[in-house]
């Protein structure tokens, strides 16, 4: 979790009100102490959840009435803040159905002890989202993730919610074996400024994009790991406070299973580094989003 707002959402999930927390007895001596990942995930019936891994610990964190009238068929954060007793959360989200991306906003707020949503709404951004699977939000632009198709769209901020521009198309096939896709961070100067992206596809492999900001048709990417990896609905990119230069990523299963692992060089294009595995079942079930 690179950027300022992702940070952010972490340690929103952290302060909630903690409804289980499960001993990660399997692969964490691979995985230091110091790592941690945090992703969103929501019911069928519409609350709200955050699943996280923490000091060799996993569990789930909830919110008395943080719910949605509909389950979002892709989430992205872009912007939250927060302490012990307060946090404030804005993020983007597509309607499963009607086509449309929508704003969140949410606070809530702890008073003696217990906490109270006092914001949860959302409004439509724009259209043109129908079939959207996966939304990954770096810190100017949103890629999207359609059909065999990849998108971006850059985001402004500013007002009351931000606006996006109109998508520019980067491939027309191949995209529908992308299973998993989150943004990690943009690295490099001028004509070789690149976003880059971490995903899964379902052959099973771990693989890194590196995507061109000024010509964003110019996509490269590496292979981290050939297998294992396909049966991960979400993965999400952790932080390790005392290993900057390295990463946990969080995967887990439409069944409810998770896995943990630390990549010990995050910009090395090297996956042979990359330790860990399966905390087993945690019946994390609800759908969940990489960030």
């Amino acid at each position: 979790m690179r950027k300022p707002f992702i940070a952010a959402a972490g340690v929103v999930a952290a302060v909630g009100s903690t409804l289980t927390a499960l001993p990660a007895s399997a692969a964490v001596s691979d995985v230091p102490a110091d790592c941690s990942a945090y992703t969103t995930a929501y019911r069928s019936d519409g609350q709200r959840l955050a699943y996280g891994y923490n000091a060799r610990k996993a569990g789930i964190t909830s919110y008395p009435g943080d719910k949605l009238a509909w389950v979002p068929s892709a989430w992205q954060q872009w912007g939250a803040a927060g302490d012990t007793d307060l946090f404030i959360s804005s993020e983007l989200a597509t309607h499963p159905t009607d086509g449309y991306i929508y704003d969140l906003e949410r606070r809530g707020e702890r008073t003696n002890g217990v906490w109270k949503m006092t914001k949860n709404t959302s409004a439509r951004i724009a259209s043109g989202f129908a079939g959207t699977r996966i939304l990954a939000n770096g810190s100017t632009y949103l890629y999207r993730v359609a059909g065999t198709s990849l998108y971006r769209y850059k985001v402004t901020y500013g007002g009351t919610k931000p606006t996006l521009s109109a998508p520019v198309t980067l491939r027309t096939t191949g995209w529908n074996a992308v299973k998993t896709l989150t943004f990690e961070r943009t690295e490099g100067t001028g004509s070789a400024k690149v976003d880059v992206l971490i995903g899964t596809k379902t052959s099973g492999e771990l693989v890194e994009w590196r995507v061109n900001v000024a010509t964003p048709s110019t996509i490269s990417s590496t292979v981290l790991k050939t297998t294992g990896w396909a049966g991960f609905s979400s993965l999400t990119s952790g932080y390790c406070g005392s290993h900057q230069n390295g990463r946990s990523l969080l995967g887990i299963t439409a069944a409810g299973a998770a896995s943990i692992y630390f990549d010990a060089n995050r910009a090395d294009r090297i996956g042979t580094d990359i330790k860990g595995g399966s905390l087993g079942s945690l019946g994390w079930t609800a759908k969940s989003y990489g960030q």
